[in-house]
């Protein structure tokens, strides 16, 4: 396996490596790998909920249901099955960091990528509400937005053509082929804070690793958690200054 190998090269002589391979939209194999994490650290302090697939592209009335289907089951149920299987055991040491990667689907519609959009959107509203859920046991939960990254994603997108995923989609995805997008080191950077015990008490946010300044957040995190800034919110006319409402 050439990811073990890479983090084997990377890991100190004290740390231990665990690698399993599993679906995380099958409940069996996701009780298998807390199991076997449980066994082998007898803890789980941090979760990141990375698995993902773009699912079928084109038209949600002609693309193939089951496909659908399963992009929901991965993309949503994967990270949910995930955080069910993990928070009883941080609520048992009272701590925990759950990171959930999101992506573009969960700010913006993504026609051609409705299963994915749909369930990007919905595990960064899972994300705010487990949040709530879990503070007493001082578990923070938070989405990462991590930026356009040159993964197997795009590829699948290149794939597919413009026929599939809608000129304006495809040309952005070639563009970002050939600049190298943002990299996955600002991504990785802001995993490893909310990871960390800077990011103590923050949660409930869907942070850009790109856009927001996260590196303040310890110093403003009182104003940032009494604030709606960085969740899914709806907007009114009145946010727009339009007066349509009552």
């Amino acid at each position: 396996d050439v990811y073990k190998r890479q983090l084997r090269e990377r890991a100190a002589a004290h740390q231990h490596i665990l690698s399993l391979v599993a679906d995380v939209a099958c409940p069996r194999d996701v009780g298998r790998i807390v199991d076997a994490v449980m066994t082998t650290f007898r803890r789980v302090d941090i979760l990141v909920n990375n698995a993902g697939i773009y699912g079928p592209m084109g038209l949600s009335d002609e693309v193939d249901w089951d496909a659908w289907r399963y992009a929901i089951e991965v993309n949503l149920f994967g990270s949910v099955l995930m955080c069910r299987a993990v928070v009883p055991y941080m609520k048992a040491q009272r701590y925990g960091k759950i990171i959930q990667l999101s992506g573009g689907g969960a700010t913006a519609p993504l026609p051609n990528l409705s299963a994915y959009a749909a369930a990007k959107a919905a595990v960064v509203r899972f994300a705010e509400s487990l949040a709530q859920e879990v503070r007493q046991w001082h578990i923070d939960v938070n989405a990462v937005a991590p930026g356009a990254l040159n993964t197997r994603l795009l590829d699948d997108v290149l794939a597919a053509g413009p026929e599939k995923v809608g000129a304006e989609f495809y040309t952005k995805a070639v563009r970002q082929k050939e600049t190298g997008g943002v990299g996955f080191e600002p991504g990785a950077r802001l995993c490893v804070f909310l990871a960390s015990a800077a990011s103590d008490g923050i949660t409930g946010k869907l942070i850009s690793a790109v856009w927001d300044r996260w590196d303040l957040f310890p110093s403003i995190k009182d104003e940032l958690m009494t604030s709606d800034v960085y969740t899914l919110r709806r907007i009114c006319a009145r946010d727009r200054g339009k007066a349509w409402d009552k």
